[in-house]
Formats: structure tokens, sequence, C-alpha cells
């Protein structure tokens, strides 16, 4: 596959939880602060011309809240959201496994995770030539609607690790 044939794949931590007494860990919503942040990332795929033609999102309430808040921005661009509840519990290991299960067809692919997998991930999969300033910010620290895009050169389900470029890392909003 030549680089002009690669596709991208993003991967988007959820926009900042509250914390509720009431709520166990898989039903926390977005606080008030993340539904003030999470449109900023739909906002910044758009406006770079990264709209994904699929999006796989954990079940978790707050990764489900951060991903309406996306397809709300991308508007009519927006694909119909998958949601799959391995990506709640998952590790990188896990997360990849469903990464590779992408259609070929599949041109940019977004998930919506959770931390440490979501960084955990982004470690495994960054080629050695990515750009070297956006791997040590993502590497360093992964805040709340942080965001990894990758170029991928190989089919989905070749993905195995140190073999996908890092092109940006952004906490769009910021």
């Amino acid at each position: 596959m030549s680089t002009a044939d690669a596709k991208t794949l993003i991967v988007l931590r959820h926009a900042k939880a509250g914390w509720p007494d009431s709520a166990d860990d898989h039903a926390r919503p977005l606080a008030e602060r993340g539904h003030a942040q999470a449109p900023a990332a739909g906002d910044w795929l758009r406006e770079n011309g990264l709209v994904p033609d699929a999006i796989v999102c954990s079940d978790a309430l707050r990764t489900r809240q951060t991903c309406v808040w996306v397809c709300e921005r991308l508007g009519e661009l927006a694909p119909t959201p998958y949601l799959d509840p391995r990506l709640y519990h998952a590790d990188a290991a896990k997360a990849l496994a469903i990464v590779n299960e992408t259609e070929e067809t599949t041109r940019s692919l977004l998930v919506v995770g959770h931390m440490p997998w979501v960084q955990n991930l982004g470690m495994r999969l960054m080629s050695l030539d990515s750009d070297q300033d956006a791997a040590l910010r993502m590497s360093e620290h992964y805040p709340t609607l942080g965001m990894q895009v990758f170029r991928v050169e190989k089919p989905w389900a070749e993905l195995d690790g140190r073999d996908a470029a890092l092109t940006h890392f952004v906490v769009p909003g910021r």
C-alpha cells in the first residue's frame, strides 16, 4: 500500500467525566466541563479534513456522550457509531484486536475510549517515522479529549505494533 493509499486511525479519549456518588464507573457522565469541551473534537476533525468513515465507541456513558458531541459537530458527515462493550475494560491488545476487525473499505476510523488503553495503544502502534513532537506530548501526558491521528499503510487486520505513523497528538479546544 502506498502513502497515497494510506488510511487514518484516530484514537480519542473521552471528555472530562464527573464522579456522581450514585453512579458506578460505567455510568459516569460527562462533567459540565466535559460537555463544554467535547464539541471541540468534532470541530477539529472537520476543520482538518479528518471526518471518519466509521466510529467505534466504548459503551460507557462518558464515551457515548463524547461521541454524541463529536457527531453533532460533524453533522451530516458523521457515520453512525458502533458501540462496542469490549472497549470499556479493554487493554491495548484488546483495543487493537477490535481495530483489526475493521473492514478494509473503511478509509478512516475513529475509536473513542478510556485511559490507560488509549495511551498504551498509541505507544504500541507508533512507528519510527512518527512525528517526534506528537509522540513526546502523547507519551508524557494524555488528558481528557486527547486525540491521536495515525497514518496506516497496511491492512487493518495486519496492524500489530510499531506499524502506524503518529502524525498528530492534539487536545482540541486547548
